[in-house]
């Protein structure tokens, strides 16, 4: 399960006319890195800071961090000693 979503990065790009390669050569960000947010992964800070600029945006615009919707915990554990 993806814990956040570039859903907002996709609206916007189609906003602006943008496939991703022109994303990467213009925001100056590799294939991997768009690879990554294409899955929902994981990126890093810096990533998340050239799309900022790029677009002139806040990290808000682009990403949402997604709720927690299931969690398994051990018996006897409550969910503040799992924090």
């Amino acid at each position: 399960m993806a814990d956040v979503s570039y859903a907002k990065l996709w609206k916007k790009m189609e906003e602006k006319g943008l496939m991703k390669s022109e994303l990467c050569r213009e925001a100056r960000i590799t294939t991997n890195a768009m690879a990554k947010l294409g899955r929902n992964d994981d990126v890093r800070v810096n990533i998340l800071v050239k799309l900022c600029r790029y677009f002139n945006c806040t990290v808000d615009e682009i990403m949402d961090v997604l709720p927690v919707t299931a969690l398994i915990l051990c018996p006897g554990f409550s969910l503040l000693s799992c924090l």
